[in-house]
């Protein structure tokens, strides 16, 4: 199932247009193309529209957010919901300050998604409109364990069914339902945590997922964030006692690159619940 939704990807060549985060912009495009999609970036108002009609998916990361790329989003996303491309949403931060959290919830209200992708306290700040996110991390009272995993399952399915889109919550374990069925996922590895926007590259790369197989998004999340693990277990395998968290980083991408269907399907970790 995963390694045909990866040949789809390949195969497409999915034109993704990103409203992301300048800390990671750069990495996002690259992760783009290492698993065959094409990245593209515009986050002026007067660009982004535009950029948006002529891709075949939107990825919105408000990990940086200014006064002039929040009316971009919502233009963007808008526009987007016209033509009925894919739209993900990675909303880095909500809960940390009011700015993000209040974007966060007004693209929710405004702009229908089909994929939303964010740590546990992320995704609890837009359910109950507040939360206690410290930073872009987890709040250590929300990670994911096996002990709440069903709870944790259970409340994805609902925030999911609420919102309409597949919801994508990572951690240690991850957590992928559409409010029907849920994916808990078990590739990755612990280092990915030391490595600025390996959120960031994820939430891109579920936009291509999805973009490239429109009629399984479920799936195409899930395939993507079993994808990302599957990468960062095999770049630790590729360290040596001389490399640190930037040659990680660029060998998670190096392992996108290469990485195929087969194996993909081959290594995929997952649970149905």
């Amino acid at each position: 199932m995963f390694g045909q939704i990866f040949e789809n990807v390949r195969r497409k060549s999915p034109l993704i247009h990103s409203i992301t985060n300048y800390v990671t912009v750069n990495d996002c495009a690259n992760m783009l193309l290492a698993c065959g999609g094409s990245p593209i970036m515009a986050d002026d108002p007067d660009d982004a529209v535009e950029i948006t009609a002529i891709c075949g998916g939107l990825n919105i990361n408000i990990g940086t957010l200014n006064q002039r790329t929040i009316p971009a989003m919502l233009a963007a996303g808008k526009r987007a919901n016209e033509l009925g491309h894919p739209v993900s949403l990675d909303p880095v931060g909500a809960g940390a300050s009011r700015l993000r959290t209040d974007t966060a919830l007004q693209l929710l209200r405004e702009v229908k998604f089909t994929v939303i992708r964010g740590n546990i306290s992320e995704i609890k700040t837009l359910a109950s409109g507040s939360g206690t996110t410290k930073g872009v991390d987890a709040d250590v009272a929300d990670k994911v364990t096996e002990e709440n995993l069903d709870d944790a399952a259970a409340f994805v399915g609902e925030f999911a069914r609420r919102t309409g889109a597949v919801a994508a919550v990572t951690g240690a374990i991850d957590i992928v339902g559409d409010g029907e069925r849920t994916f808990c996922i078990r590739n990755g590895h612990p280092m990915m945590g030391a490595v600025t926007g390996t959120g960031c590259q994820l939430s891109a790369l579920a936009a291509a997922f999805v973009t490239a197989n429109p009629d399984r998004p479920l799936e195409a999340a899930a395939a993507a964030v079993c994808a990302m693990g599957l990468c960062g277990e095999i770049a630790h395998r590729r360290l040596t006692g001389m490399d640190g968290n930037s040659s990680y980083r660029n060998y998670i991408i190096d392992a996108m690159y290469r990485l195929t269907p087969a194996e993909l399907e081959k290594g995929a970790r997952y649970e149905m619940r």
